[in-house]
């Protein structure tokens, strides 16, 4: 199976983890004591950063997460820090490095859990190294009753690792979760601090270097999209024409809904396509010729109940066959003859596709029909859309977003996009890419568009469906964090703000 691009940063997941240590303590002799007295050491770093002075907190649980925090209280103390420690758990229990770190520890030996609310309502800050990489499911007996114990407290916490709660491999949260202010977690970032609902619980995340060497075996089938995935954008030479910069057709738009086709398109424009030409109904192309963006193409179709009509297809066929890519979907509408629409022209279409809004719709229920295309696919969908195509709630993507952004690629045999402030991009074997986000100003109506032509443009000038979609979502995040310092706040952001932004973030100096 082929490793990650060199754009991603490989965000481990907790087998993968698990092998990381093994080699390093049993192929090249680091000490697990070693280990952990340096995760403990950055650990204590970022608690005298965020709470230079007050009582601290430490609530460790019986494994290695709980050894860290020993170290944390050690050092701590041993700083005049006074430093409160709760085991959830019999301290006999305690084995290998946790018990020798338990041993080290100066001045009384930790109670159990009983005065922990007490504790923690005079507490300026807590440490929470009750669970950690290895944990799945959901808290229970002392552990969860301790994670309970610290949302109700309302005191900052630092997490070790992972907060207590997210499943560090998906961000899954089962029940109840530890949210944190500032996670230190050890070698690399994992999963679940960058996916939903763990994301969430995370707060800052800061990745130390515990010693660990380098040539650590990497597996990792889930990574961060970083700014160097830009430098697959083509540029405009001497030598471009405007059929090589990219050709995109946009075919959408319905009675009420010709804002989203426009939008798409000027995307398109905006991200760098030569030429874009939306296709429309009949009756609305000259809506959308006099939009007030001249250098747009429009041509009106065939059309049944003011959508575009199945019959249509064989001229949008002919507008394809020069190449480029398409957008299928935004402000299509969701009558029986334009779903028929957008599967016959998915089904045949010889290009690239993005498929959004009511073309997503159009394959509620069937989404494998889409594994029979033979040329790249892309699908842009929110939590409610991928519902739709999975033939389950909303609420089930949002608590399972890794799982079932997968599963829906593997389904389409396409490339999924997510859409969220993780956006998640997965590819059908799996390799899934996130967007650290970090955009509110794209919360507002027609962004979803813009993504869509942004898409389409990079597919056009020759990206695969994996690179087209992350840069694409880079690029989109990056605008709707320019947008919202052009007009002063994300509050304010809406779709066309967002447009003209993006010609000022395709380069490394407008991270």
């Amino acid at each position: 199976m082929a490793g990650l691009p060199d754009w991603l940063t490989p965000l481990p997941d907790a087998e993968t983890m698990r092998a990381v240590d093994r080699w390093a303590i049993e192929d090249r002799g680091v000490e697990g004591l070693a280990l952990m007295e340096r995760a403990g050491e950055a650990v204590a770093r970022a608690v005298e950063e965020l709470a230079p002075d007050g009582r601290v907190a430490v609530l460790c649980g019986k494994g290695n997460n709980g050894g860290d925090g020993l170290v944390v209280a050690r050092l701590l103390r041993r700083a005049g820090r006074h430093v409160d420690v709760l085991l959830a758990g019999d301290p006999a229990e305690l084995r290998g490095d946790a018990l020798a770190n338990l041993q080290r520890l100066p001045g009384e030996q930790p109670p159990g859990l009983e005065a922990a609310a007490s504790i923690l309502a005079d507490a300026a800050i807590a440490v929470d190294a009750l669970l950690g990489t290895g944990f799945a499911g959901e808290p229970r007996g002392e552990v969860g009753q301790a994670i309970l114990t610290l949302a109700e407290a309302g005191c900052q916490v630092v997490a070790v690792d992972v907060p207590s709660g997210v499943d560090a491999s998906t961000g899954t949260v089962a029940s109840t979760a530890v949210e944190a202010v500032r996670t230190i977690t050890f070698h690399a970032a994992k999963p679940g601090l960058w996916i939903r609902p763990g994301k969430a619980h995370a707060g800052s995340v800061e990745v130390a270097d515990i010693g660990i060497p380098r040539g650590a075996p990497q597996a990792a089938r889930v990574g961060l999209i970083e700014d160097s995935v830009l430098a697959l954008l083509p540029r405009r030479d001497a030598s471009s024409t405007k059929f090589r910069s990219g050709h995109v057709l946009v075919a959408g738009g319905s009675p009420g809904l010709t804002g989203a086709p426009t939008m798409a398109a000027r995307a398109a424009m905006r991200a760098g396509a030569g030429y874009v030409t939306a296709i429309l109904p009949a009756a609305l192309q000259a809506i959308v010729a006099s939009s007030g963006t001249p250098e747009l193409m429009t041509r009106g179709l065939a059309e049944a109940e003011g959508a575009l009509a199945e019959e249509a297809v064989p001229d949008v066929l002919e507008a394809l066959a020069r190449g480029g890519a398409l957008a299928l979907g935004p402000g299509l509408g969701r009558s029986e003859e334009a779903g028929r629409f957008a599967r016959s022209l998915a089904a045949q279409a010889p290009v690239a596709l993005v498929l959004d809004a009511d073309g997503l719709g159009a394959y509620a229920g069937r989404l494998g029909e889409l594994a029979d295309r033979s040329h790249p696919t892309v699908l842009t969908p929110h939590a409610g859309e991928l519902g739709r195509l999975l033939g389950i709630d909303s609420s089930e993507v949002e608590r399972e977003r890794l799982r079932h952004v997968r599963e829906a690629a593997a389904l389409a045999g396409a490339v999924v996009v997510l859409k969220g402030d993780d956006t998640l991009v997965a590819r059908p074997d799996g390799l899934v890419a996130v967007s650290r986000g970090g955009s509110p100003g794209l919360a507002t109506a027609g962004t979803g568009d813009v993504l869509s032509g942004v898409v389409a443009t990079l597919l056009a000038q020759g990206l695969d469906a994996l690179q087209a979609a992350a840069a694409g979502v880079l690029l989109h995040a990056r605008a709707g964090r320019r947008a919202a310092l052009d007009v002063g706040s994300p509050d304010a952001v809406v779709a066309s703000d967002v447009i003209a932004a993006l010609p000022r973030c395709r380069g490394p100096e407008h991270a």
